[in-house]
C-alpha cells in the first residue's frame, strides 16, 4: 500500500471510502468515533483505555472489524488499537461494538454493547503516521491480516511487509511479542516468507506445516476469509516472535 514521499510523509495507496455510508453508521462516525479515536493529543499508554488492561494488541488494517471486535470481546483485559483508513470499515466496526445496525433507530446516547469493556481505540489513518508515537516495547501482539498483496512486480514497494516497517514493528513489540501475518495470496505469502527470513529481528515460530497452514487456536474468521474459502483460496497463518 505504501511508498515514501517528500518530508517523510508516507503516500497511501488504496481507498479511504467506498459505498455511501448509511445514516446510522454515518452518525456513529461523527458522534461515537471521537470517543475512541487516537488523536494527535492522545498519549499512548496502558491508561488510554476505559478500564485497566494487562496487554496491548495492535491490528493493522482491520477491514470490516470482525476480527478486532471479536478479539476484544474475548479478551476484556487486553487493550486493542485498531488502525484502518477505510471509513466504511471503521463505521462497520463501530456498528459491531455498539450493536447498532443500519436500519436501527439511534438511541439518545450511543454506547458500547453491554457485554463489552471499553478496550478498543481506533486510529483512522495510515499506521505509519502513528509508529513514531508508539513507545518502545509497548505492544504484546500485532495482527496484519490479509493485507493488500499488490501482486504486480512494479507495485512491490507498496507492500506493507518491508524492512522499514518490520524495523518499526520490532521496536514497538516487547521481546517475545508476536507478529501474526495471514494471507491467502501466493505472491504475498512468498514475499512475506522472504522478507521475514532476511530479517534478524523476528523468528518464525512454526515447527511443522500444521503450525502455519491451519488456523491458530484463537483465530476469528472474517467475511473476507469465508469468501476466499468459497473461492478455493486457503490462507496461511504466519506467527513470528520478536527476538531483538
Amino acid at each position: 500500500m505504501y511508498q515514501s514521499q517528500q518530508k517523510n510523509i508516507p503516500k497511501f495507496f488504496g481507498r479511504r471510502k467506498g459505498r455511501t455510508i448509511r445514516c446510522a453508521k454515518s452518525t456513529l462516525l461523527t458522534d461515537f468515533l471521537p470517543h475512541l479515536r487516537i488523536s494527535e493529543t492522545t498519549e499512548l499508554s496502558h491508561r488510554m483505555f476505559g478500564e485497566p488492561v494487562e496487554k496491548i494488541y495492535l491490528e493493522i488494517g482491520f477491514g470490516n472489524g470482525e476480527h478486532l471486535a471479536e478479539q476484544a470481546l474475548r479478551n476484556p483485559k487486553v487493550g486493542f488499537i485498531g488502525a484502518e483508513v477505510f471509513q466504511n470499515g471503521v463505521a462497520n466496526l463501530l456498528s459491531l461494538i455498539t450493536g447498532i445496525k443500519i436500519k436501527d433507530e439511534l438511541p439518545e446516547t450511543i454506547k458500547l454493547s453491554s457485554e463489552r469493556t471499553d478496550n478498543i481505540r481506533i486510529f483512522d489513518n495510515d499506521i505509519r503516521l502513528l509508529f513514531k508515537r508508539i513507545p518502545d516495547n509497548f505492544l504484546d501482539k500485532v495482527f496484519l491480516l490479509f493485507p493488500d498483496p499488490w501482486p504486480k512486480k512494479r507495485h512491490a514497494n507498496r507492500r506493507f511487509v518491508n524492512p522499514e516497517n518490520l524495523q518499526e514493528l520490532s521496536r514497538c513489540l516487547k521481546k517475545g511479542g508476536i507478529l501474526r501475518i495471514a494471507t491467502d495470496h501466493k505472491v504475498y505469502k512468498h514475499w512475506t516468507l522472504r522478507q521475514l527470513h532476511a530479517c534478524p529481528l523476528f523468528e518464525w515460530t512454526a515447527t511443522c506445516g500444521n503450525d502455519w497452514k491451519h488456523e491458530p487456536s484463537d483465530w476469528v474468521q472474517t467475511k473476507y476469509q469465508r469468501k476466499a474459502l468459497r473461492e478455493g483460496r486457503r490462507a496461511v497463518f504466519l506467527d513470528y516472535k520478536n527476538i531483538k
